[in-house]
């Protein structure tokens, strides 16, 4: 019996390629691609895949969410991340959302046809130096409300735009950013949005 999957990308390509690899495998059936997560979501309600092939930074609801959000609609589908975006931080959180598996885009495609099949069976994926670097990194430092504002700075946001945005005093927002600065060991707000960026944090 072939393992159901479901292939969520942003990019045509990136989805076209995974999709004819995969199909390749005699016990794998690609059943349907989308394009974001909110459209993953529908279409895992339709098709009842096995395993739900996700990438990260997707519009309309990013792949940590619809993670979030398969396993409490579709507890019985397995989640594997497949992205570019390799980070510390997302990998956490990936996990904490209710993936089984975790793995950058390059990796080679018998191994990812492997992943798919070891997530199916009810164990876990994961690539070994991004769960080293998780480890050495640690949790994210960030409180809810620093990740909020320090994402909003990452578009070039005023204090006082921000403070508009979240309803707060452009001190408080202040007060957050410093606090934020200082938490990832930054000299500036700029770096520290590169740096929460660069581990997953934001």
């Amino acid at each position: 019996m072939s393992i159901r999957i479901v292939i969520a990308d942003d990019q045509a390509l990136v989805r076209g390629a995974l999709a004819a690899l995969l199909a390749l495998e005699e016990d794998i059936e690609v059943v349907a691609v989308a394009g974001d997560g909110r459209e993953a979501l529908r279409i895992v309600g339709e098709h009842t895949p096995d395993v739900c092939l996700l990438d990260i930074q997707m519009p309309h609801m990013d792949g940590i969410e619809t993670t979030q959000r398969l396993r409490e609609e579709y507890p019985d589908v397995r989640v594997l991340i497949v992205t570019t975006f390799a980070r510390p931080g997302y990998l956490r959180s990936a996990l904490e959302a209710g993936a089984s598996g975790f793995i950058a885009k390059d990796t080679p495609a018998h191994e990812l046809a492997d992943a798919v099949r070891t997530i199916h069976s009810g164990l876990r994926v994961l690539d070994p130096k991004l769960t080293q670097d998780a480890l050495v990194d640690g949790a994210s430092p960030l409180s809810p409300r620093e990740r909020e504002i320090l994402l909003l700075a990452a578009d070039g946001r005023s204090a006082a735009q921000i403070a508009a945005d979240v309803f707060l005093s452009a001190g408080t927002v202040r007060n957050n950013l410093s606090a934020a600065i200082g938490k990832t060991g930054a000299s500036s707000r700029a770096q520290a949005v590169r740096i929460a960026q660069d581990k997953g944090w934001i």
